[in-house]
């Protein structure tokens, strides 16, 4: 039997995430890409590569704060992205994932 196919675009499969985190009480963050005259670009100050979402939660005397790399199915990051999550899963408490469309289960069990 072949494995499930997954083909939602990475800006769909972000808008679902989010829709999550909101649905089970996490503050979202993320930058938005805009259209400019050289393509699209994500105006920052800073280091790129930094994740798609950063999430946090006080939630049963129990708080998080998750960032979050969220790449299509055969999507690869690249080594800014590997960088700031190799960095930020060495500090305490900060939960450091990268997020695929095959991996919706275990995304809704770690948001739940």
């Amino acid at each position: 039997m072949k494995s499930q196919e997954y083909t939602i675009r990475e800006d769909g499969f972000l808008a679902q995430i989010i829709e999550l985190a909101h649905l089970y009480r996490w503050k979202v963050h993320h930058v938005r890409s805009a259209w400019s005259a050289k393509g699209y670009r994500t105006p920052i100050q800073g280091d790129p590569g930094f994740p798609d979402l950063v999430l946090v939660r006080n939630h049963d005397e129990r708080s998080r704060i998750i960032v979050a790399e969220v790449k299509a199915e055969r999507g690869r990051l690249t080594y800014d992205q590997q960088d700031w999550l190799k960095k930020l899963e060495r500090c305490p408490g900060v939960e450091s994932y990268i997020w695929k469309p095959g991996m919706w289960d275990e995304i809704v069990g770690i948001l739940r």
